[in-house]
């Protein structure tokens, strides 16, 4: 292939567009984008939490299936289908009470940034309420026993801020709000 001299054309970026009329499209990617901006920032995922409830959701599966293929059939296993279906419930009894007790609205739970003196990291939660327009924005410790814990900090704005009339996200807005918020919460550490 013959170069002509021409410089090379960058990748061209799709934007991000969202269905306007489908609030759970928006916080959806809304939510995506603030992934991507926290990472931006230093900070890596924690998957602790989820990879425990993939742990308990195939455990829930296991018995599920040891309970179906079980060698005996139904009057010579009546015990051992009732442990089976006991367990069942309680493993997931302890999904839900994971999801309300430590999940709650979260989207994303970090490290503290690598190099950082900080011993926590953040819980990134949102929310979109129906019939709202208002989206609200929660960074808050992921450790808020800890002593280099901050207060946690919030926004809520109007999606129509970010969105053109075409569903367009303007991710340069967006990002700044995003990172305005993260550096409001690091502020909040230093005048400590």
């Amino acid at each position: 292939m013959a170069s002509d001299g021409a410089a090379a054309t960058p990748a061209k970026v799709t934007p991000k567009k969202a269905n306007l009329l489908d609030p759970h499209s928006i916080k959806h990617l809304l939510d995506e984008t603030i992934s991507d901006v926290v990472k931006n920032k230093g900070y890596a995922e924690d998957t602790r939490l989820g990879n425990l409830k993939l742990g308990i959701g195939a455990a829930v599966i296991a018995v599920a299936l040891l309970a179906q293929f079980y060698p005996k059939k139904f009057p010579q296993n009546r015990e051992f289908l009732l442990g089976c279906v006991d367990t069942y419930v309680v493993l997931n009894v302890v999904l839900l009470i994971l999801s309300y007790t430590k999940e709650k609205d979260a989207i994303l739970f970090t490290h503290p940034p690598a190099g950082s003196f900080n011993s926590t990291g953040l819980i990134i939660s949102s929310k979109l309420p129906r019939f709202s327009d208002m989206y609200t924005l929660t960074i808050a410790s992921a450790d808020p026993q800890s002593i280099s814990a901050n207060k946690p900090v919030h926004f809520s704005k109007s999606v129509t801020k970010w969105f053109t009339k075409e569903g367009v996200l303007v991710e340069g807005v967006f990002w700044k709000d995003v990172e305005k918020l993260i550096d409001d919460y690091n502020s909040e550490r230093k005048s400590k």
